[in-house]
């Protein structure tokens, strides 16, 4: 969680949204990290997970990740959450809750319905509070 923090930290540096995310592999080698790039990119799809997502696939040569695990500073939102199912994600580590715009705690649960075809094992609140902190700060910094 500590490499996903410092890619939050980054985003946020670059003035996105301070969310970082980092796939690793099975025998704990990170295959991808990656901050927000919304605004960058002008893409609203260039969320931390997404890209790090991308970079883990094109790496290893398949759209599934099957035995890596997602590292992400913010609970995902159904967007995300969708990726991470497709790409077949074997645990899901988080760190903030996101009441407004998650979708794996909150929202529609989007692991929890019939239609999902695969559920990764989810831990949050890993990291909450240094998660936590860095966007608070961050959006009172743009009050």
């Amino acid at each position: 969680m500590d490499l996903a923090l410092a890619e939050a930290r980054d985003a946020a540096a670059r003035g996105e949204v301070p969310v970082g995310a980092v796939v690793v592999d099975a025998k704990g080698d990170v295959l991808a990290r990656a901050g927000n790039r919304t605004l960058e990119l002008r893409d609203p799809t260039a969320h931390a997970e997404i890209l790090a997502l991308r970079e883990a696939a094109a790496k290893g040569g398949s759209e599934r990740l099957l035995d890596c695990d997602l590292y992400v500073t913010l609970e995902p939102c159904a967007m995300c959450a969708g990726a991470i199912s497709f790409a077949r994600i074997r645990r899901l580590y988080f760190g903030a809750g996101d009441p407004k715009g998650g979708a794996v705690e909150h929202g529609p649960r989007f692991f929890g319905q019939p239609t999902c075809h695969h559920a990764p094992e989810v831990y949050g609140g890993i990291g909450e509070t240094a998660a936590s902190e860095l966007l608070k700060a961050f959006f009172a910094a743009r009050r």
